[in-house]
């Protein structure tokens, strides 16, 4: 499964967000197979639940595995400092971007710390974002913590 494979399953995962009335931020956790473990997108307004970003909901999905460092952590928006964590407290060893024109995270941490960072700067996560985030600026400021 190429990386634009993976991403589709993000994407559809940040839409189901954006129809639920929340912020359209998508991911999955794939083997690096290919095979997916779990899918998820960001929560927090639909659960009250600050915590549930959508790498975060990705990784529950999945439930346990013995280990991460095979593992493809994919999200449409580069990782907060919080999700960046989570790949690295779990040793998810590969990240995939869909973009990170709208918010820059901690993927260059990643990267510094020996995980595979792709950003595909893939134009349907930019629009999403970029329209979520002009017609949601005050929601879009409570995510991001401002």
């Amino acid at each position: 499964m190429t990386p634009e494979e993976m991403l589709d399953v993000a994407v559809a995962e940040a839409r189901n967000g954006l129809a639920e009335g929340g912020i359209p931020i998508g991911a999955a956790l794939f083997r690096a197979d290919g095979e997916l473990l779990g899918a998820g997108h960001n929560r927090r307004v639909q659960d009250g639940d600050p915590s549930v970003h959508a790498e975060t909901d990705a990784f529950r999905a999945a439930g346990r595995q013995r280990g991460y460092g095979s593992t493809v952590m994919v999200t449409t928006l580069s990782p907060c400092w919080y999700c960046s964590g989570l790949v690295r407290q779990f040793g998810i060893g590969a990240v995939v971007i869909g973009e990170a024109r709208t918010f820059h995270g901690g993927h260059d941490w990643l990267a510094e710390h020996g995980v595979a960072v792709t950003v595909l700067d893939d134009e349907r996560c930019v629009a999403m974002m970029a329209e979520f985030i002009s017609a949601r600026p005050e929601l879009w400021a409570e995510d991001i913590g401002e």
